[in-house]
């Protein structure tokens, strides 16, 4: 019996192949031309006029998280369900975080909740898009603003090409988004000055455009070509990441209305059984449910080789963000129930059909 599975990458193999090609018959394996290529055709398809291309999307996070100058006692609000790793770059930083709780509808922080946790000592509060469901909300965003507190958006998993509102854009890569670059991130930045520090940040601190000038020597006529004033980071990508970037991204319009067509023939196969509530939009990325028998209904579709996950788990009942449940009316009734259902590109519409008829059977053998 086929494997339906829960993620599964996309890969232009011929395209990749191409590029790479291009890339080894030359001179530049790391950080090259083609990162530099990348960043501009990602601003134009995405709207940004100042991305930056970034060897992960933990680090578009841990760079944002630099730039606003985060620093012990700085309070942050943060959405309880999200991936754990932009949040321990937070405890790193000696920031104290605010679990605020989620709605029951997206899974996405709930604003309510953000502006109740608000107090002065809020620095930032991060908005997660999660499963690619967008999180913005216009009177949030505003109110935000208007005490100044910065938005820091992780947009991991939302690939929509269209620019998201926020101070700081964190988008992901990593090999089972909508597209990858096997592995990297973007960090979208909103003024120049800004973008050209996050650019020496990104590579010790010191400017590579200025190195490139002096052709890379370090030492001229008895006196440094460059200066470093801020330690940075080793955060750059390389070319060959970039060619990964380079031959999906032409292609994520369809990627996303793949994504789409699949939760639509989800939508439908499950519009009769009032057991499961779906939980899907935006992008797509993900295809959640929320139901009462979840971890049976997971065990009987593994019986059919259908791969169920619930993706990420709450971060409070983690031992190194305190290791327990706080008091989150949404994220308490939430937790027992949800399940992610695969939709990527491996998955076919036959594929979700299958799935919806072993869930109806699961739930009509009860």
């Amino acid at each position: 019996m086929k494997q339906i599975p829960i993620f599964w990458p996309y890969v232009p193999k011929k395209k990749i192949l191409k590029e790479i090609s291009e890339t080894l018959n030359g001179r530049w394996l790391g950080q090259g031309p083609k990162v530099d290529k990348f960043e501009q055709e990602f601003g134009k398809k995405f709207g940004y006029k100042y991305p930056l291309f970034l060897n992960s999307g933990t680090s578009a996070l841990e760079l944002a998280y630099h730039l606003v100058g985060l620093k012990k006692g700085d309070e942050v609000i943060v959405p309880v369900l999200d991936c754990t790793a932009g949040q321990t770059g937070l405890l790193r930083r000696g920031v104290k975080i605010v679990f605020a709780d989620i709605r029951k509808d997206t899974f996405n922080i709930d604003p309510e909740d953000v502006l109740r946790k608000v107090t002065k000592k809020t620095k930032a509060v991060i908005i997660v898009h999660l499963g690619g469901i967008d999180a913005y909300d216009g009177d949030l965003y505003e109110e935000l603003s208007n005490k100044g507190i910065k938005i820091i958006v992780d947009a991991a998993q939302h690939h929509e090409p269209k620019e998201l509102g926020g101070d700081y854009i964190c988008y992901s890569f990593q090999a089972i988004k909508h597209f990858t670059t096997c592995d990297g991130g973007m960090l979208c930045l909103k003024d120049k000055n800004t973008h050209k520090r996050a650019k020496l940040l990104r590579w010790f601190g010191i400017d590579r455009d200025l190195k490139q000038k002096h052709n890379y020597q370090a030492w001229e006529r008895r006196q440094m070509t460059f200066d470093i004033e801020e330690a940075g980071y080793k955060m750059q990508p390389t070319d060959i990441d970039a060619c990964f970037g380079l031959a999906a991204l032409p292609d994520i319009d369809k990627i996303i209305k793949y994504h789409r067509d699949l939760a639509i023939e989800y939508l439908r196969g499950l519009e009769s059984t009032d057991e499961i509530t779906t939980v899907v939009g935006g992008s797509c990325w993900l295809f959640g449910i929320l139901t009462d028998k979840r971890d049976q209904l997971a065990s009987y579709l593994k019986k059919f080789n259908i791969d169920t996950n619930m993706v990420h788990l709450r971060n409070d009942i983690f031992k190194v963000f305190g290791g327990k449940r706080l008091k989150l009316p949404n994220m308490n009734w939430v937790e027992p129930r949800y399940l992610y259902l695969p939709i990527n590109p491996a998955v076919t519409k036959k594929d979700v059909k299958f799935i919806c008829k072993k869930i109806k059977e699961f739930y009509n053998n009860e």
